[in-house]
């Protein structure tokens, strides 16, 4: 269930000493072909860290070769240097990589490198390609699992995902845990499929999937600087599905592991799905969703087991979509607290005890709808975020 389920792939993740718990730190994925396609999404914030530039450039090439990937440090807002650090890295897993295999030749324009970790400070060079050098030395076709630990951050769990499709694999790992919103989340993904599929069909899958999920979650509407996730492609099955069949894989695989970045989001009690329907068009939808997931006042309730519909119903009036005030109605799991703008069901009727929440608001101005999935705000979060960086 990893990134090397796929046909074609490796992986590594070890320890390099750049996080002081002595956890694992650098992963490594290496597309053995014989194909090295490759897709990318990144973030939309304007201030983005050396290694988004980077795979950015990377990404436009059409070939990847391998990801490396590293926590304990975003290498963000580093500069000029900061980017010569990724060209370092990328210059190292590359001759290393050759170095160190007779049938792989691989350049650093072919590799695309990840971060994450605090801001604004360098990575401690020696130590990072030290990591890379062992990462290629311990790289099999078991290593997915050691590979998502190594990017963990106040992650509690690592997150990974398979979707299969007839004769080939969707793969895919994932980190995250807070900074969790559009887009896409603070997050680094890579996902593997053995399918045969180039640069143009993999955007279109990726960018389909996206859309619908990572998109789609937001955990506490803070964007980071180097949310990263790639689609790459090995053609070692030597099938070529359609367009529509690699679509559905990539987003069921990218649906599982935006659950499961939501579940771990810190200091969550709650999972919580805003289903938005009758809404006049689906960019309404999602806007009236964002902002019930957005609003702190919904999400410290929710924590609190408080069904305040009022809360959700300002929160949906902040918004530019299509409806009449007096004309949305208002469930909480299953319990229509709200219709018509005002108070409906006694919302004593509603049960919070569980982990599991759905918000579900009808705007009645059209056929349109989405969902988008959030967490509770709890004091754990705040624990979590105030003595982050000490």
């Amino acid at each position: 269930m990893t990134v090397t389920t796929p046909r074609g792939f490796r992986a590594a993740g070890v320890a390099a000493g750049l996080k002081a718990s002595g956890a694992g730190d650098v992963a490594l994925v290496v597309n053995d072909g014989p194909d090295a396609g490759i897709a990318g999404v990144f973030t939309a914030n304007r201030i983005k860290a050396a290694p988004v530039l980077w795979s950015q450039q990377v990404v436009r090439g059409g070939v990847v070769r391998a990801v490396v990937l590293n926590s304990g440090g975003a290498n963000a807002c580093t500069g000029p240097a900061g980017f010569q650090d990724t060209h370092a890295t990328a210059e190292h897993t590359a001759a290393t990589l050759t170095a160190g295999s007779a049938r792989l030749m691989v350049g650093a324009g072919e590799v695309a490198v990840c971060s994450t970790g605090l801001i604004g400070e360098r990575l401690p060079m020696p130590a990072l390609l030290s990591g890379v050098g062992n990462a290629v030395r311990r790289l099999s076709r078991t290593g997915g699992q050691a590979a998502a630990e190594a990017i963990m951050t106040t992650d509690t769990r690592p997150k990974t995902a398979v979707a299969t499709g007839s004769g080939w694999t969707v793969g895919g790992m994932a980190k995250g845990a807070g900074m969790l919103a559009p887009a896409m989340a603070t997050m680094l993904c890579v996902l593997t499929t053995d399918a045969v599929a180039g640069p143009e069909t993999l955007d279109a899958a990726l960018r389909a999937a996206t859309r619908v999920t990572f998109d789609r979650i937001d955990s506490d509407g803070c964007m980071s600087t180097n949310d990263t996730v790639l689609l790459l492609a090995s053609g070692a099955s030597g099938i070529e599905p359609t367009a529509a069949e690699l679509a559905a894989a990539v987003t069921a695989a990218c649906h599982d592991l935006a659950q499961q970045l939501i579940a771990d989001a810190e200091g969550a009690t709650k999972q919580i799905a805003i289903e938005v329907v009758g809404a006049a068009t689906e960019d309404d939808a999602v806007e009236v969703g964002r902002s019930v997931a957005r609003n702190n006042l919904v999400k410290t309730a929710l924590f609190g087991n408080d069904p305040n519909w009022g809360r959700i119903l300002a929160a949906v009036g902040t918004t530019a979509a299509a409806f009449e005030p007096d004309g949305v109605d208002v469930a909480v799991n299953g319990v229509w607290v709200c219709r018509g703008g005002a108070a409906a069901e006694d919302r004593a009727k509603v049960d919070l005890t569980g982990r599991d929440v759905t918000i579900r608001i009808d705007l009645h101005a059209g056929e349109a709808a989405a969902t988008v999935w959030t967490n509770d705000l709890s004091h754990a979060y705040v624990h979590e975020n105030s003595a982050y960086s000490t």
